[in-house]
Protein backbone atom coordinates (compact mmCIF):
# COMPACT_ATOMS: atom_id res chain seq x y z
CA UNK A 1 0.00 0.00 0.00
CA UNK A 2 1.38 3.26 -0.93
CA UNK A 3 2.05 5.84 1.36
CA UNK A 4 -0.49 8.26 -0.05
CA UNK A 5 -3.37 5.74 0.72
CA UNK A 6 -2.20 5.36 3.80
CA UNK A 7 -2.56 8.52 4.89
CA UNK A 8 -6.01 9.01 3.26
CA UNK A 9 -7.07 5.58 4.85
CA UNK A 10 -5.71 7.15 8.59
CA UNK A 11 -7.44 10.51 7.57
CA UNK A 12 -11.03 8.94 7.42
CA UNK A 13 -10.37 6.35 10.05
CA UNK A 14 -13.42 7.63 13.67
CA UNK A 15 -11.52 9.09 16.17
CA UNK A 16 -11.11 6.07 18.33
CA UNK A 17 -10.48 6.90 22.51
CA UNK A 18 -7.20 5.04 23.68
CA UNK A 19 -9.99 3.73 27.11
CA UNK A 20 -12.82 1.81 27.02
CA UNK A 21 -14.77 2.41 29.77
CA UNK A 22 -18.30 1.49 30.64
CA UNK A 23 -21.41 2.61 32.58
CA UNK A 24 -22.37 -0.07 35.34
CA UNK A 25 -25.95 0.90 36.01
CA UNK A 26 -28.09 -1.64 34.36
CA UNK A 27 -29.58 -1.08 30.92
CA UNK A 28 -27.34 2.05 30.53
CA UNK A 29 -25.19 1.07 27.32
CA UNK A 30 -23.35 4.89 27.16
CA UNK A 31 -19.57 4.12 26.28
CA UNK A 32 -16.61 6.31 26.57
CA UNK A 33 -14.86 4.59 22.79
CA UNK A 34 -16.99 6.31 20.45
CA UNK A 35 -18.34 9.12 22.47
CA UNK A 36 -16.25 12.42 23.74
CA UNK A 37 -19.57 14.48 25.33
CA UNK A 38 -20.25 12.00 28.91
CA UNK A 39 -17.88 12.09 31.73
CA UNK A 40 -17.58 8.99 33.75
CA UNK A 41 -16.93 9.00 37.39
CA UNK A 42 -15.46 6.07 39.80
CA UNK A 43 -16.99 5.10 42.85
CA UNK A 44 -16.17 7.44 46.48
CA UNK A 45 -14.06 5.73 48.73
CA UNK A 46 -16.46 6.51 51.70
CA UNK A 47 -18.59 3.42 52.52
CA UNK A 48 -21.75 5.26 53.10
CA UNK A 49 -21.88 7.04 49.98
CA UNK A 50 -20.43 4.14 47.84
CA UNK A 51 -23.80 2.09 49.88
CA UNK A 52 -25.81 4.90 48.28
CA UNK A 53 -24.53 4.65 44.89
CA UNK A 54 -25.45 0.94 44.79
CA UNK A 55 -28.53 1.38 46.16
CA UNK A 56 -29.51 4.39 43.68
CA UNK A 57 -28.26 2.84 40.63
CA UNK A 58 -30.06 -0.77 41.89
CA UNK A 59 -27.34 -3.08 42.22
CA UNK A 60 -27.04 -5.42 44.73
CA UNK A 61 -24.36 -7.48 45.70
CA UNK A 62 -21.94 -5.92 42.92
CA UNK A 63 -18.40 -6.28 43.25
CA UNK A 64 -17.06 -2.89 42.69
CA UNK A 65 -13.80 -2.30 40.40
CA UNK A 66 -11.09 0.23 39.56
CA UNK A 67 -12.82 0.25 35.89
CA UNK A 68 -16.44 0.10 37.94
CA UNK A 69 -17.80 3.72 35.90
CA UNK A 70 -20.98 6.01 36.19
CA UNK A 71 -21.91 8.30 33.53
CA UNK A 72 -22.86 12.01 33.72
CA UNK A 73 -26.32 11.03 32.43
CA UNK A 74 -27.41 9.68 35.79
CA UNK A 75 -26.50 12.90 38.04
CA UNK A 76 -28.47 15.68 38.26
CA UNK A 77 -26.84 18.95 36.62
CA UNK A 78 -26.63 20.73 39.79
CA UNK A 79 -24.15 17.40 40.82
CA UNK A 80 -21.49 18.52 37.75
CA UNK A 81 -18.98 20.58 38.00
CA UNK A 82 -18.15 21.48 34.14
CA UNK A 83 -14.80 22.04 33.06
CA UNK A 84 -13.72 25.85 32.52
CA UNK A 85 -11.31 24.95 29.84
CA UNK A 86 -11.17 23.01 26.73
CA UNK A 87 -8.51 20.02 27.80
CA UNK A 88 -10.69 20.28 31.32
CA UNK A 89 -12.47 17.41 32.70
CA UNK A 90 -16.25 17.69 34.17
CA UNK A 91 -15.92 16.89 38.10
CA UNK A 92 -18.58 15.79 40.74
CA UNK A 93 -19.63 18.26 43.58
CA UNK A 94 -19.00 16.68 47.01
CA UNK A 95 -20.97 14.27 48.34
CA UNK A 96 -22.74 13.53 44.32
CA UNK A 97 -25.25 11.18 44.47
CA UNK A 98 -26.74 9.44 40.83
CA UNK A 99 -30.29 10.02 41.17
CA UNK A 100 -31.45 9.91 37.59
CA UNK A 101 -32.23 6.54 36.36
CA UNK A 102 -31.74 5.55 32.79
CA UNK A 103 -35.03 7.81 31.96
CA UNK A 104 -32.50 10.39 32.48
CA UNK A 105 -35.14 12.89 34.02
CA UNK A 106 -35.64 14.04 37.78
CA UNK A 107 -37.81 12.25 39.74
CA UNK A 108 -41.18 13.68 40.92
CA UNK A 109 -41.00 14.64 44.74
CA UNK A 110 -43.94 11.61 46.00
CA UNK A 111 -46.75 13.62 47.64
CA UNK A 112 -47.01 13.56 51.22
CA UNK A 113 -49.25 11.45 53.38
CA UNK A 114 -51.77 14.33 54.01
CA UNK A 115 -52.06 14.74 50.16
CA UNK A 116 -52.48 11.60 49.41
CA UNK A 117 -55.30 10.73 52.30
CA UNK A 118 -59.35 10.92 50.45
CA UNK A 119 -61.50 13.31 52.35
CA UNK A 120 -64.93 13.60 51.94
CA UNK A 121 -66.26 15.42 49.63
CA UNK A 122 -68.48 18.90 50.54
CA UNK A 123 -72.52 18.35 49.77
CA UNK A 124 -74.04 19.73 47.56
CA UNK A 125 -77.22 22.22 48.15
CA UNK A 126 -80.31 21.33 45.60
CA UNK A 127 -80.16 24.44 43.99
CA UNK A 128 -76.29 24.67 42.74
CA UNK A 129 -77.07 20.85 41.53
CA UNK A 130 -80.69 22.51 39.36
CA UNK A 131 -78.22 25.21 38.37
CA UNK A 132 -75.85 23.25 37.25
CA UNK A 133 -78.11 20.41 35.47
CA UNK A 134 -80.00 23.11 33.36
CA UNK A 135 -76.19 24.54 32.16
CA UNK A 136 -75.44 20.97 30.63
CA UNK A 137 -79.05 19.79 29.93
CA UNK A 138 -79.95 20.48 26.27
CA UNK A 139 -83.15 19.41 24.42
CA UNK A 140 -82.33 18.44 21.40
CA UNK A 141 -86.12 18.30 20.28
CA UNK A 142 -86.53 21.78 20.89
CA UNK A 143 -86.92 24.44 18.15
CA UNK A 144 -85.73 28.19 18.48
CA UNK A 145 -88.24 30.84 17.86
CA UNK A 146 -89.23 32.43 14.53
CA UNK A 147 -87.94 35.89 16.08
CA UNK A 148 -84.89 34.95 17.12
CA UNK A 149 -84.39 33.36 13.61
CA UNK A 150 -85.01 36.50 12.09
CA UNK A 151 -82.66 38.50 14.36
CA UNK A 152 -79.96 36.04 13.30
CA UNK A 153 -80.71 36.70 9.51
CA UNK A 154 -80.66 39.94 10.29
CA UNK A 155 -77.69 39.77 11.58
CA UNK A 156 -76.22 37.95 9.05
CA UNK A 157 -77.65 40.52 6.16
CA UNK A 158 -76.11 43.76 8.15
CA UNK A 159 -72.61 41.49 8.17
CA UNK A 160 -72.48 40.99 4.98
CA UNK A 161 -73.33 44.42 3.61
CA UNK A 162 -70.74 45.53 5.82
CA UNK A 163 -68.08 43.79 4.24
CA UNK A 164 -69.72 44.46 0.66
CA UNK A 165 -69.03 48.34 1.90
CA UNK A 166 -65.43 47.48 2.95
CA UNK A 167 -64.62 45.93 -0.03
CA UNK A 168 -66.10 48.91 -2.09
CA UNK A 169 -64.10 51.12 0.08
CA UNK A 170 -60.54 49.22 -0.07
CA UNK A 171 -61.35 49.61 -4.22
CA UNK A 172 -61.31 52.97 -4.11
CA UNK A 173 -58.41 53.56 -1.74
CA UNK A 174 -56.46 50.99 -4.27
CA UNK A 175 -57.66 53.40 -7.20
CA UNK A 176 -57.02 56.37 -5.55
CA UNK A 177 -53.23 55.28 -4.53
CA UNK A 178 -52.23 53.92 -8.00
CA UNK A 179 -51.60 55.79 -10.91
CA UNK A 180 -53.97 54.23 -13.85
CA UNK A 181 -56.83 55.47 -16.33
CA UNK A 182 -59.81 54.57 -14.00
CA UNK A 183 -58.45 57.04 -11.30
CA UNK A 184 -59.28 60.01 -13.73
CA UNK A 185 -62.71 58.46 -15.58
CA UNK A 186 -64.89 60.45 -13.40
CA UNK A 187 -62.92 63.89 -14.47
CA UNK A 188 -62.80 64.74 -18.44
CA UNK A 189 -60.59 68.07 -17.57
CA UNK A 190 -57.68 65.45 -16.40
CA UNK A 191 -58.56 63.30 -19.17
CA UNK A 192 -57.94 66.57 -21.46
CA UNK A 193 -54.62 67.22 -19.64
CA UNK A 194 -52.61 63.61 -19.65
CA UNK A 195 -54.40 62.12 -23.42
CA UNK A 196 -55.97 65.27 -25.37
CA UNK A 197 -58.99 63.63 -25.68
CA UNK A 198 -62.14 65.68 -25.01
CA UNK A 199 -63.63 63.54 -22.68
CA UNK A 200 -63.22 60.13 -20.88
CA UNK A 201 -66.29 58.90 -23.42
CA UNK A 202 -64.14 59.85 -26.79
CA UNK A 203 -61.26 57.81 -25.18
CA UNK A 204 -62.70 55.02 -24.59
CA UNK A 205 -64.68 55.04 -27.70
CA UNK A 206 -61.45 55.47 -29.35
CA UNK A 207 -60.40 52.59 -27.31
CA UNK A 208 -62.58 50.32 -28.59
CA UNK A 209 -61.81 51.02 -32.31
CA UNK A 210 -58.42 49.35 -31.51
CA UNK A 211 -59.09 46.97 -28.70
CA UNK A 212 -59.97 44.16 -31.24
CA UNK A 213 -56.38 44.30 -32.54
CA UNK A 214 -54.68 44.78 -29.39
CA UNK A 215 -53.79 40.63 -29.50
CA UNK A 216 -51.61 41.55 -32.53
CA UNK A 217 -49.07 43.32 -30.81
CA UNK A 218 -46.12 42.44 -30.69
CA UNK A 219 -43.21 43.44 -28.34
CA UNK A 220 -40.52 45.23 -29.45
CA UNK A 221 -37.49 43.52 -27.24
CA UNK A 222 -39.66 40.31 -28.67
CA UNK A 223 -39.17 41.60 -32.00
CA UNK A 224 -35.78 42.13 -31.81
CA UNK A 225 -34.44 39.29 -30.14
CA UNK A 226 -36.38 36.67 -32.57
CA UNK A 227 -34.68 39.08 -35.57
CA UNK A 228 -31.33 37.87 -34.62
CA UNK A 229 -32.15 34.78 -34.29
CA UNK A 230 -33.73 34.63 -37.59
CA UNK A 231 -36.83 33.47 -36.73
CA UNK A 232 -40.91 34.09 -37.35
CA UNK A 233 -42.46 36.82 -35.24
CA UNK A 234 -45.42 35.58 -33.03
CA UNK A 235 -47.44 37.82 -31.93
CA UNK A 236 -48.96 36.11 -29.20
CA UNK A 237 -46.65 36.46 -25.86
CA UNK A 238 -45.26 33.11 -24.22
CA UNK A 239 -47.60 32.42 -21.03
CA UNK A 240 -44.29 33.04 -19.15
CA UNK A 241 -44.24 36.37 -19.94
CA UNK A 242 -45.87 38.32 -17.17
CA UNK A 243 -47.52 41.65 -18.07
CA UNK A 244 -46.91 44.62 -15.34
CA UNK A 245 -49.85 46.50 -16.80
CA UNK A 246 -53.49 46.28 -18.49
CA UNK A 247 -53.21 47.18 -22.04
CA UNK A 248 -55.47 50.05 -21.31
CA UNK A 249 -53.04 51.35 -18.83
CA UNK A 250 -50.29 50.47 -21.51
CA UNK A 251 -52.19 52.99 -23.55
CA UNK A 252 -52.63 55.78 -21.10
CA UNK A 253 -49.41 55.34 -20.13
CA UNK A 254 -48.20 56.26 -23.81
CA UNK A 255 -50.84 59.37 -24.25
CA UNK A 256 -48.98 61.00 -21.24
CA UNK A 257 -45.40 60.81 -22.81
CA UNK A 258 -47.16 62.09 -25.72
CA UNK A 259 -49.68 64.40 -24.55
CA UNK A 260 -47.61 65.94 -21.17
CA UNK A 261 -44.14 64.98 -22.13
CA UNK A 262 -43.01 63.22 -18.45
CA UNK A 263 -39.53 61.55 -18.54
CA UNK A 264 -39.45 58.00 -18.41
CA UNK A 265 -38.52 57.99 -14.82
CA UNK A 266 -41.30 60.19 -14.01
CA UNK A 267 -43.41 57.49 -15.64
CA UNK A 268 -41.61 54.88 -13.78
CA UNK A 269 -42.70 56.55 -10.47
CA UNK A 270 -46.23 57.02 -11.55
CA UNK A 271 -47.10 53.74 -12.62
CA UNK A 272 -44.63 51.46 -10.27
CA UNK A 273 -43.06 49.86 -12.89
CA UNK A 274 -39.15 50.10 -14.06
CA UNK A 275 -38.18 52.60 -16.32
CA UNK A 276 -36.88 49.59 -19.20
CA UNK A 277 -40.45 48.85 -18.82
CA UNK A 278 -41.91 51.79 -19.70
CA UNK A 279 -39.48 52.75 -23.03
CA UNK A 280 -40.83 48.78 -24.10
CA UNK A 281 -44.24 49.99 -23.12
CA UNK A 282 -43.68 53.10 -25.63
CA UNK A 283 -41.35 51.63 -28.57
CA UNK A 284 -44.00 49.05 -28.18
CA UNK A 285 -47.34 51.14 -28.85
CA UNK A 286 -45.06 53.39 -31.45
CA UNK A 287 -44.69 50.50 -33.35
CA UNK A 288 -48.35 49.50 -33.09
CA UNK A 289 -50.62 52.23 -33.56
CA UNK A 290 -47.83 53.52 -36.81
CA UNK A 291 -49.04 50.24 -38.10
CA UNK A 292 -52.98 50.22 -37.49
CA UNK A 293 -53.55 54.02 -37.78
CA UNK A 294 -50.84 54.20 -40.83
CA UNK A 295 -53.43 52.35 -43.10
CA UNK A 296 -56.19 54.27 -42.83
CA UNK A 297 -57.13 56.98 -45.51
CA UNK A 298 -57.24 60.17 -43.99
CA UNK A 299 -57.75 62.37 -47.27
CA UNK A 300 -60.77 63.45 -48.37
CA UNK A 301 -62.70 62.16 -51.83
CA UNK A 302 -62.42 65.21 -54.79
CA UNK A 303 -66.03 65.05 -54.59
CA UNK A 304 -66.09 65.97 -50.72
CA UNK A 305 -63.59 68.57 -51.59
CA UNK A 306 -65.86 70.33 -54.13
CA UNK A 307 -69.14 70.28 -51.98
CA UNK A 308 -66.71 72.19 -49.16
CA UNK A 309 -64.45 74.58 -51.11
CA UNK A 310 -64.87 77.94 -50.21
CA UNK A 311 -66.43 80.14 -53.49
CA UNK A 312 -63.19 81.92 -53.80
CA UNK A 313 -61.10 78.85 -54.56
CA UNK A 314 -63.75 77.35 -56.62
CA UNK A 315 -62.12 79.03 -60.15
CA UNK A 316 -58.84 77.25 -59.68
CA UNK A 317 -59.00 74.25 -61.41
CA UNK A 318 -56.45 71.83 -59.26
CA UNK A 319 -57.48 73.30 -55.83
CA UNK A 320 -59.98 70.49 -55.21
CA UNK A 321 -57.55 67.27 -56.50
CA UNK A 322 -56.50 65.91 -53.14
CA UNK A 323 -53.14 63.89 -54.95
CA UNK A 324 -51.76 67.12 -56.23
CA UNK A 325 -51.81 68.01 -52.26
CA UNK A 326 -50.48 64.73 -51.47
CA UNK A 327 -47.74 65.20 -53.38
CA UNK A 328 -46.95 68.75 -52.35
CA UNK A 329 -47.21 67.55 -48.10
CA UNK A 330 -44.94 64.12 -49.21
CA UNK A 331 -42.21 66.70 -50.97
CA UNK A 332 -42.54 69.02 -47.99
CA UNK A 333 -41.56 66.25 -45.54
CA UNK A 334 -38.85 64.75 -47.67
CA UNK A 335 -37.39 67.86 -49.06
CA UNK A 336 -34.56 69.27 -47.06
CA UNK A 337 -34.72 73.09 -45.62
CA UNK A 338 -32.22 75.26 -47.53
CA UNK A 339 -28.95 75.79 -46.29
Amino acid sequence: MSRRKIFKTEHLQRHVNNYSEHCCVPLCKASAKFNGVLSFHGFPTKLELRRQWLVKIRRDNFTISSHSKVCSRHFATDQLIEPKTLDGRRRLVKGAVPTLWNHFTAQTQRASVWERRERPTEPVSREEQEEHNDVHDHDYCSTPEAASLDMSSQAAEDNSKTVEDLQKQLQELRVQREFCLQRFAGSDDNIRFYTRFPSYNHLMAFWFLIEPSIHKMVCVTRAISTAKRNEEVVTHARPSTRQLLQPIDEFFLFLCFLSVGLKERDLANRFNVHQSTVSRIIATWTSFLTTLLGSQCIWLTPAEVQAHLPEAFKNFPDTGDPGLHRAEVSNTILTPPPK
